[in-house]
C-alpha cells in the first residue's frame, strides 16, 4: 500500500495488522481520486473509518490542507499516527479514536463543515445510509463538497438521502464507490 500521487507519491504506508481493516487498493484509490479531484487547492477532509489512514493521507498528498482521521480501533490509530509521521503530515491532521456516530456528533459541536468526507465502513456492518442521514441532518458537508462511500459492489445505495443526492456510482470488481453531493438549492423548483 502506497501513496499513489501528489507530494508524497510512492511513499509506502503501513497497514493495520490483522484482518479487521481492509485497505483501499491502489487501483481503486487512483480511480476514486480521478473522479473527485484528482488534485485539490486546499480544503478540509474527514476520513471516518480511517483504518491505516490511506485515503486521508492520499487527499493530503493531493492538496487538501487538513484531514481529521477517526477510527475506533486502537491498532488503527497507532498505524495512522505512524503513517502521518513518516510523511511529515502530523501538523495537517487530527486523529481520534471514536465510534463513527459519536465522532460525527462531536464534529457537529465544533461547527465544522467538510469539503470531502470519506466513508469506508466494514462491509459486513454497512451503516452508510444511517451515516449519510446524520451528515445531512447536521450539515457537515459544504454546498459544493462530496461524500465518498466505499462499499461492496453488490450494495445499491439510495439515489437520495435527505438533502444529499447521488452523483456517481462505479464498480471495481468487488468494490463499489458511490459519491453524494448536497442537493443544489434550485433543484426541484420549476
Amino acid at each position: 500500500m502506497r501513496v499513489v500521487s501528489g507530494e508524497f507519491k510512492g511513499r509506502v504506508l503501513k497497514a493495520v495488522p490483522g484482518t479487521s481493516t481492509r485497505p483501499t487498493t491502489d487501483k481503486v484509490k487512483e480511480s476514486l481520486f480521478n473522479m473527485i479531484g484528482p488534485y485539490f487547492s486546499g480544503g478540509i477532509g474527514l476520513d471516518l473509518f480511517a483504518g491505516s489512514g490511506g485515503l486521508g493521507i492520499e487527499a493530503l498528498s493531493r492538496g487538501l490542507e487538513k484531514v481529521i482521521f477517526v477510527d475506533r480501533e486502537g491498532k488503527a490509530i497507532h498505524v495512522i499516527n505512524e503513517n502521518l509521521k513518516s510523511c511529515g503530515l502530523e501538523e495537517k491532521a487530527e486523529v481520534y479514536r471514536n465510534d463513527a456516530v459519536r465522532a460525527l456528533k462531536a464534529i457537529q459541536k465544533r461547527d465544522l463543515k467538510f469539503d470531502y468526507i470519506f466513508l469506508d465502513p466494514p462491509y459486513k456492518k454497512q451503516q452508510l445510509v444511517k451515516l449519510l442521514e446524520l451528515i445531512d441532518k447536521e450539515g457537515l458537508v459544504h454546498q459544493d463538497g462530496l461524500i465518498v462511500c466505499e462499499h461492496a459492489s453488490e450494495i445499491t445505495l439510495p439515489a437520495q438521502v435527505g438533502g444529499l443526492v447521488q452523483s456517481r456510482n462505479e464498480k471495481y470488481g468487488i468494490i463499489g464507490i458511490t459519491l453524494y453531493k448536497v442537493e443544489a438549492e434550485d433543484e426541484g423548483e420549476v
